[in-house]
């Protein structure tokens, strides 16, 4: 059993708030670590999903009000919008007879609906976890290279094989498109979002150009955003928004775009192997888009992420702010010989950074001269996740 890190979290949370949401796309772990952590409480379990286990809350208020004593685990609580009124109402009741917090964990496939209607019926009273994939810290026995190829869902991550793996994402792909998405409302044809998806992987990392994939797609771009926006809220897709604090300079405001886990990327691009990976185009805007996600993933909330890039061609691939009021500068190349490049170069002057950090695909630490460190992931990752 790999010991997921946001595992002390939500502990911490579960003793502090009376409902807890905990966020990730589907197959992420989530059930499964809802479950250990019931472990440690009287706690019943809940698939709403399950028509058995939705018809047990045809009354939620009678049947809820009889396990008060329990941690109440609500597994895939989108599926029932209205049960978040009856939670609030109970959570208050608790209150003023002076219970304890520890009352309900919601899991949720999507920010979407579940940061919606939890926050118009349970603001103050609830806390939010999203759980993400596998990072390089959570499996360091794993080869780097092979998490970077198959992603970090659980069931692809530890396949026997690349093969299995690839296998396992293709159906993970067919069944969000043909049947997860459609449950959570939208009707958008299968074939059509497929298409979009592939086309962002093919784009992975580039600046989002809606008029170019409307034309693709043969829709307009509002129609462009709505499905941008659906990817992001199931927690598929990141739009990276541009840092724009320097206003002395003519800097690119367009967001850009990453398909969060790697392994879907290359399903995607029909990638099967690494061999396959490093002869492809997109290899190093993977391989960027790989480390951002596992970066960001240890930082949660802490920081604010963004990107720059001037007019002028001066670039910074991750600007991570509030780290201690501190700002770091990373640029991500896949190289064996990081050194900085003149427009990293100016950047960081621009933005007077506080760490000037090229990430690069070996292990060890060093400096660069002139404020330059070359530094690994999982050595980045390590650092971040000591602050």
């Amino acid at each position: 059993m790999i010991t997921r890190r946001l595992k002390t979290q939500l502990a911490n949370y579960l003793s502090q708030f009376p409902a807890v949401a905990l966020l990730g796309p589907r197959q992420v772990g989530k059930t499964t670590l809802a479950l250990e952590m019931g472990e440690q409480y009287p706690s019943i379990y809940l698939d709403l999903e399950s028509d058995a286990d939705r018809a047990k809350l045809a009354d939620p208020e009678l049947y809820l009000t009889q396990h008060e004593d329990k941690l109440v685990i609500l597994d895939e609580v989108q599926r029932m919008p209205n049960l978040f009124q009856v939670l609030r109402g109970l959570i208050d009741q608790g209150k003023r007879r002076g219970r304890k917090a520890n009352r309900f964990l919601l899991l949720g496939s999507a920010s979407m609906d579940l940061l919606q209607q939890s926050g118009e019926s349970l603001a103050g009273r609830i806390a939010y976890l999203e759980l993400p994939p596998f990072d390089a810290i959570e499996l360091q026995s794993q080869d780097l290279n092979q998490l970077w190829l198959r992603g970090g869902f659980p069931d692809s991550a530890v396949a026997l094989s690349d093969e299995q793996s690839f296998q396992w994402r293709q159906n993970f792909i067919k069944t969000y498109l043909e049947r997860d998405i459609p449950l959570l409302g939208p009707r958008i044809p299968a074939e059509t979002l497929k298409r979009f998806w592939t086309m962002l992987a093919h784009n992975q990392g580039g600046l989002l150009n809606a008029a170019k994939l409307a034309s693709g797609l043969g829709v307009d771009g509002k129609t462009v955003a709505n499905y941008l926006d659906l990817m992001v809220d199931l927690l598929l897709v990141r739009r990276l928004q541009p840092w724009h604090n320097n206003a002395g300079k003519r800097l690119i405001k367009s967001p850009k775009v990453y398909v969060r886990d790697s392994g879907l990327t290359h399903t995607l691009l029909n990638i099967h192997s690494q061999e396959d990976l490093l002869g492809h185009p997109v290899v190093g805007l993977s391989w960027e888009g790989f480390a951002i996600e596992n970066l960001l993933n240890i930082i949660g909330d802490q920081g604010q992420p963004s990107f720059y890039r001037s007019s002028a061609g001066a670039e910074i691939d991750l600007v991570l702010e509030d780290l201690k009021r501190q700002r770091w500068a990373i640029e991500i190349k896949r190289t064996l010989k990081p050194s900085p490049s003149k427009g990293f170069r100016i950047a960081c002057e621009d933005i007077q950074a506080d760490k000037k950090l090229l990430l690069y695909a070996g292990t060890e630490q060093y400096p660069l001269g002139d404020g330059f460190e070359a530094i690994g992931l999982t050595g980045l990752m390590n650092q971040l996740h000591s602050l």
